[in-house]
């Protein structure tokens, strides 16, 4: 998962030409960091173009700011440079499967 900063979050997350699920997260959060490796597994399977890239919100906290973040982690998906979906207060893996799944159903055409 690329890791990304306040320096190239712009270039990286607003610019890109396609979908982006920002992961903010901590090193002391261990909801984070049992997350990242499904979030690794996501990106791989989802059969339409999406970017997932990890940001430390520790490390970055104007991002942190700018986002107003009240827990982590915090996933919110980028679509042409706008927030489209926005994931918060994650209780566990079956109910993050389950948001995911309806951003997918709602973001992106179903293939025939």
């Amino acid at each position: 998962m690329l890791s990304v900063n306040n320096q190239n979050f712009a270039h990286v997350v607003l610019e890109s030409p396609k979908p982006v699920l920002v992961n903010f997260w901590a090193p002391w959060c261990g909801l984070c960091l049992l997350i990242n490796p499904f979030l690794q597994k996501i990106q791989k399977e989802w059969d339409s173009p999406l970017e997932v890239v990890s940001i430390n919100a520790d490390q970055n906290f104007q991002l942190a700011n700018t986002y107003r973040l009240k827990n982590l982690p915090t996933l919110i998906l980028f679509n042409e440079g706008k927030i489209i979906y926005r994931i918060e207060e994650i209780k566990g893996r079956d109910e993050l499967i389950q948001q995911l799944h309806r951003i997918k159903m709602n973001t992106w055409p179903q293939s025939a």
